[in-house]
């Protein structure tokens, strides 16, 4: 019996991600993905972290900015404004 993947909660998801992890969840073509993640990069609102694991390599690890986190209060409280 083959078990099934639980889905990241928001937790985890803002303790970071990889790139390979971060286009899926977006559902968009490594082109378009790349675009954007450069964007979102230009303007602050995510972080690259790179890390040494066990192995001795370097991941890179991608986590939302203390702007970006901002930014998405703001949002989440303009959608709530809107809804009502």
């Amino acid at each position: 019996m083959t078990k099934l993947r639980k889905r990241r909660s928001h937790t985890e998801a803002s303790e970071g991600a990889n790139k390979t992890r971060l286009m899926y969840s977006c559902n968009l073509n490594f082109g378009l993905f790349n675009r954007y993640l450069k964007e979102l990069l230009d303007a602050d609102l995510i972080e690259k972290i790179e890390e040494n694991n066990l192995e001795g390599s370097t991941i890179t690890i991608y986590k939302t900015s203390a702007k970006g986190r901002e930014l998405l209060k703001v949002l989440r409280k303009a959608s709530e404004l809107l809804s009502s």
